[in-house]
């Protein structure tokens, strides 16, 4: 399949992490805010928003629609969203699940349509629920210009997803400079299956989250060495962005600040320098020397646990403290992807213990992420 748009602004807006403010306890998208900063993206030549099923609590869909689609012309913007079937009680609920997202975005059609979150066993309910079909009939109804997918899993589940489904228009995948040689990412390796196949690459997480800006001291000197006049999150939308096949780099901002630092950054990309390329070599391995807890996300420990802790998860937030002192991502991370397996959940049988090939004192870690990630555990 060919992607319908070859020319797409190298930043996308992702609907994400947008400003909230709290009314009578709880979390409110502050909307004109979200206005101004979408006017500022606009008006700097950027059109792809991306939003989800999921985001703000089920809100962010209506977000975008009353901060972009009521206030630009349809033709002025792209609009991608996505199906958490993992989200669903039946495949029914599923397939509504389409049908809600046109109507809460308003957008009358989709310019990028994802089934969302591929990877370890969520990637099976896609399959089974029959959602590639019922989305490739929406696309013939002309409800959905490009069909992809977003994965978070390594290069293998990717190839295999790919043999399965070759009739995608694009990917979506985690790619950073800090985690371009990851052994639990394979960040290179993906973005290297999906050109193989001929796919674009949309990007997600870039700034990993906001972490690539909280860089330890010796890092951010060698990169403020080379240009003290570039943010630290210039120097990861450009990785990014200069990789071949990339049609635009996704960044969930917060702040009208955010917005401007990073149309600055890819107004006009650049693709990175030789010096700069060897400056971020070097970051990664400072990043590389800080201890952490050396966990490869093999998984065994999953297939072991008899309570289902998603081990992996909390061990990644523990290095997220470990590497960039970011207690907002590490945390994100923790309450996104271990909700359903919390580490309090441990009863310290050690199964895991007796089968991970690093020899982690696992059950002691899980202890120390319920502390530090869980507030009822503590």
């Amino acid at each position: 399949m060919t992607c319908t748009y070859t020319d797409i602004p190298k930043l996308g807006f992702g609907f994400m992490r947008l400003p909230e403010y709290e009314c009578d306890g709880e979390k409110v998208i502050d909307i004109e805010r979200v206005k101004g900063m979408v006017d500022a993206f606009m008006d700097a030549g950027f059109t792809y928003f991306d939003t989800a099923r999921g985001y703000h609590g089920g809100k962010s869909e209506a977000a975008l629609r009353e901060a972009v689609v009521e206030r630009y012309p349809r033709e002025s913007f792209q609009v991608a969203t996505k199906l958490p079937a993992w989200m669903a009680k039946s495949a029914d609920h599923a397939r509504a699940m389409f049908d809600k997202s046109l109507s809460q975005t308003g957008a009358g059609y989709f310019d990028f349509f994802l089934l969302h979150n591929l990877g370890e066993d969520r990637t099976k309910l896609f399959d089974d629920w029959g959602l590639w079909d019922f989305l490739a009939e929406k696309k013939e109804a002309g409800l959905i210009r490009n069909l992809g997918f977003s994965i978070h899993d390594k290069a293998d589940a990717l190839e295999e997803v790919l043999a399965a489904h070759p009739a995608v228009d694009f990917v979506q995948l985690q790619v950073n400079y800090a985690d371009w040689e990851s052994e639990t990412i394979e960040s290179r390796k993906c973005y290297e299956v999906a050109r193989a196949h001929g796919l674009p690459v949309i990007v997600m997480e870039p700034v990993k989250g906001g972490s690539l800006v909280k860089l330890p001291d010796a890092a951010v000197d060698v990169l403020y060495g080379v240009n003290p006049e570039a943010s630290l999150a210039s120097w990861a939308l450009r990785f990014a962005a200069s990789l071949p096949g990339v049609l635009t780099v996704l960044s969930g901002m917060s702040t009208l600040e955010q917005v401007r630092e990073n149309v600055r950054a890819l107004a006009v990309p650049e693709p990175l320098s030789d010096v700069e390329a060897n400056a971020l070599v070097q970051v990664r391995a400072i990043l590389n020397g800080i201890p952490t807890v050396p966990c490869t996300d093999c998984r065994y420990c999953l297939k072991s646990c008899p309570q289902d802790v998603r081990i992996p998860t909390a061990l990644a937030s523990l290095n997220i403290l470990a590497l960039y002192g970011d207690e907002h991502r590490a945390q994100e991370n923790y309450d996104w992807n271990a909700s359903d397996g919390p580490a309090s959940s441990c009863i310290a049988c050690g199964i895991c213990e007796g089968v991970c090939p690093q020899h982690i004192a696992i059950v002691d870690e899980l202890a120390r992420a319920a502390e530090l990630f869980e507030g009822d555990a503590r």
